[in-house]
């Protein structure tokens, strides 16, 4: 069974996702899909959809039509999914890909994508993943995977003992075998590379300060909680270092940076 998340957290981060996201991936991303548009609308396979943030980010900005298949294993998620734009046709996808990572893509994918999703999976279910993408010559576009930094603008004592603990946690089992974690993004485009794509890669890290305080809290009791099973001995003290960071964030003596990248390959 896949790692399950709430519809209230999609919706806290969905600001912070999309505010991260850069143009230049996606003015190269359109310009490789223009090239396969036609009468027929664009196939665009959406991996992890939750309630469609990745369909909000990404259909207004690529050619029509389209034809989006939205995957994820909770129902109840994608039924809060609807299209943003004329022009994009959504079919709902309800299935668990731990198993078989190629399962949902069509017969003739353009585009394959996923968002907060690469961190969570296993090397060899990646490695599945984009030799599938590769047999259809699928362009491929996987964003927001946490690649290890969680950055203050002042430091704690704690800070890097956190940050380690959280990224041994992020190693750990989310359904999909071993997790790649913060090396995920790497292992794409390492993989994508010798598949014969071309790839580009950059960051699309959250910027979290006073204005975000409720993502930011959020995000530090998720810490907390995760860092804590890694060192069970610190918990105390970690549980500390959360209530002092989101005291200091609520304040605005603090800013936040969450360290992400996204990666995009074409063949």
């Amino acid at each position: 069974m896949t790692e399950s998340f709430d519809a209230d957290w999609l919706a806290l981060r969905e600001p912070a996702d999309h505010a991260a996201r850069r143009d230049a991936l996606v003015t190269t991303l359109r310009a490789g899909l223009a090239g396969r548009a036609g009468a027929e609308p664009l196939e665009v396979t959406d991996l992890g959809s939750g309630t469609g943030s990745n369909l909000r980010y990404l259909a207004p900005r690529l050619p029509v039509p389209q034809h989006w298949r939205l995957v994820d294993h909770d129902a109840a998620l994608l039924r809060r999914a609807v299209a943003p734009v004329g022009g994009v046709e959504v079919e709902r996808w309800v299935g668990d890909l731990a198993a078989d990572p190629g399962a949902a893509l069509p017969p003739k994918a353009s585009l394959v994508t996923g968002a907060a999703l690469l961190d969570l999976v296993s090397e060899q279910w990646l490695a599945r993943l984009l030799a599938a993408c590769a047999d259809q010559a699928a362009m491929v576009l996987f964003a927001l995977s946490f690649d290890g930094r969680i950055r203050w603008s002042d430091s704690h004592p704690l800070d890097a003992e956190l940050e380690d603990a959280v990224n041994r946690h992020q190693r750990s089992d989310k359904g999909f075998g071993p997790a790649l974690g913060p090396t995920a993004a790497a292992a794409c485009a390492a993989r994508l590379e010798a598949l014969g794509y071309q790839v580009e890669s950059c960051t699309s890290d959250w910027r979290i300060d006073v204005d975000q305080t409720a993502l930011g809290a959020a995000l530090i009791h998720g810490w907390v909680g995760a860092a804590s099973e890694m060192v069970p001995e610190r918990a105390a003290e970690l549980r500390a270092w959360g209530v002092a960071r989101a005291e200091a964030l609520a304040r605005g003596e603090v800013e936040l940076t969450v360290g992400h990248r996204d990666v995009l390959g074409w063949p």
